[in-house]
């Protein structure tokens, strides 16, 4: 494509390039933002595998209570240890998570 600038001549015209992610209006995506500043995905409340944690109900194997605790997804699978909110004993809790990334199994035990 060419165009003629005042003297009659005709000169190439630019050429814009734009990106795989640029939207029609020549809006970047948000992702292809993040990509090129190197940012990490935002997390939106409500969106679709957007759940970073939950709360599991267990029972106490010493004291035999039943209460929530959270249980975090976003690390993957894990083994830590944490008081009882009822009695205070340890508690060893060891959790499997899926490929989905959603709570696959918890497994409660005593430290004794």
């Amino acid at each position: 494509m060419t165009r003629r600038d005042g003297s009659g001549s005709r000169q190439p015209r630019p050429r814009v390039r734009r990106s795989k992610a640029a939207l029609p209006s020549g809006v970047l995506a948000a992702s292809a933002i993040d990509r090129a500043y190197g940012l990490e995905p935002v997390f939106e409340p409500g969106a679709a595998g957007a759940a970073l944690s939950e709360f599991a109900a267990i029972d106490c194997p010493y004291c035999g209570e039943r209460y929530e605790t959270p249980i975090d997804l976003s690390a993957g699978s894990f083994r830590y240890v944490e008081d009882c909110q009822i009695c205070c004993q340890p508690i060893e809790l060891a959790a499997e998570i899926g490929a989905n990334g959603l709570l696959a199994q918890l497994t409660v035990r005593r430290l004794d």
